[in-house]
């Protein structure tokens, strides 16, 4: 076992890919699961940490009664779900499944989940975990008559997408009830160069955001529970999580979606393409606010607007020269959500660079201009931007005319200070 120095707690480590392997040579491995498909087309240059335990046999499972927190986007690079996998393969005893936000098949909408049930594929008992928290959460994992809770999920960059917080909640819970957490690890669609935007301030604190984290965090999920664990989890649990990760291998931190090879699954019915994740980290902040963030359309989080937009909102989004990106004048009759069967005007999203794009600043930009281009614009009275942001200045600096630049500096001592602690627990050069 590896001990990881930098604040690391006893109980968290990541496992190399020698301690995968273990003494078992790849291609000695038993089993149909042991490596991909050999029908794919081409390997890619990114292995996954699923990938990666099966390639070891599921040595680190040994012994052990398994659940998996999973959803669509636990597939093998062949395809295959995880959970057929596991099931088929004599040599993990997997007996439970835990399906967070939009459920383990991934039907149900934003802020909705699928009923516990059973998986018709394998018989095994799906288990609804959204908004459970806490003790209930343990005592469901005990319950379940698992040892060892597996996440295995793809998340894509946004503090404010649920999934990293469902990792959260199970690190609380597994740390409670004296179970272990194995997280396999996926890339961060958006790449993981840095940090961006504001940090939430714990009065904030929601189920789209719990701890300080930034907005576009730049980390991937074994990296986040690393972090929560040291850093979170000891003040709700009284203790960290029993903690391991599977790293991917090929990976590197400048990495869009588009250069891993692996293929891509929707990881919520409004994120279809890596493009969406991309805008997403920062067009969500629409969503507290009286504008479409694009649900119902086509495009959504890259096609927003309001009834009675025109094309001065593209003009002044253009005139800011945002790096990376350009907003063409767009119209939308959106299927369900805000403005659901009637037009709307608005721009488009045309991410022409996107390692040059900065999706935060361009959510902060497409506030400020639609603030006072749009006489319709309002915040929603809840004061979900102020959940989604982190902050309430982000709210309100708009309402008192601030511009991009000023609202972006605004954060940079919180940002700052998360960026220090995000370093701790990097796993990718």
């Amino acid at each position: 076992m590896r001990h990881s120095s930098g604040g690391r707690p006893p109980y968290a480590r990541h496992v190399t890919r020698r301690q995968v392997l273990g003494t078992a040579a790849a291609g000695a491995l038993a089993g149909p699961a042991a490596a991909p498909d050999a029908r794919a087309a081409s390997a890619p240059r990114v292995r996954t940490g699923f990938d990666r335990l099966a390639e070891s046999g599921y040595a680190l499972l040994d012994g052990d009664r398994i659940g998996v927190v999973t959803n669509p986007t636990g597939v093998t690079t062949d395809l295959r779900h995880v959970v057929d996998v596991l099931h088929a393969d004599r040599r993990v005893d997997l007996r439970a499944v835990f399906g967070p936000e939009h459920g383990f098949r991934g039907t149900a909408q934003a802020g909705g989940s699928e009923p516990t049930g059973t998986d018709p594929a394998t018989g095994l008992p799906v288990h609804d975990i959204h908004g459970k928290r806490g003790r209930e959460l343990a005592d469901l994992f005990v319950r379940a008559g698992v040892d060892t809770v597996v996440f295995d999920i793809q998340d894509v960059g946004a503090r404010f997408y649920t999934y990293v917080w469902t990792l959260y909640d199970c690190l609380i819970a597994t740390a409670l009830a004296d179970l272990r957490t194995v997280v396999l690890d996926r890339p961060d669609p958006i790449t993981g160069r840095g940090a961006h935007g504001p940090v939430l301030e714990r009065p904030f604190a929601s189920g789209v955001g719990r701890e300080p984290v930034a907005q576009a965090h730049g980390m991937t999920a074994a990296e986040l529970a690393l972090l929560f664990n040291a850093a979170y989890v000891p003040a709700a649990a009284g203790r960290p999580a029993r903690l391991d990760t599977v790293p991917m291998s090929g990976w590197r931190r400048g990495d869009l979606f588009a250069d891993t090879g692996l293929p891509w699954v929707p990881p919520s019915p409004n994120i279809p393409t890596p493009d969406t994740a991309l805008a997403y980290a920062g067009t969500c902040l629409l969503e507290g606010t009286t504008l479409s963030e694009g649900r119902g359309t086509t495009r959504p989080f890259e096609l927003v607007g309001a009834e009675g937009i025109d094309h001065r909102w593209a003009a002044a989004l253009n005139a800011l020269d945002l790096p990376g990106v350009r907003f063409r004048e767009a119209y939308a009759v959106p299927a369900f959500s805000k403005f659901q069967g009637r037009t709307i005007g608005g721009v488009q999203l045309h991410v022409h660079d996107p390692r040059a794009f900065e999706p935060v600043r361009a959510g902060i930009a497409l506030l400020v201009t639609a603030k006072r281009l749009w006489p319709g614009f309002a915040w929603r009275p809840d004061r979900w931007i102020d959940r989604l942001a982190g902050t309430a200045s982000v709210r309100t600096m708009t309402d008192a005319g601030a511009p991009v630049d000023d609202i972006v500096a605004a954060w940079q001592p919180g940002l700052e200070e998360f960026r220090a602690l995000r370093e701790e627990h990097l796993l990718y050069g």
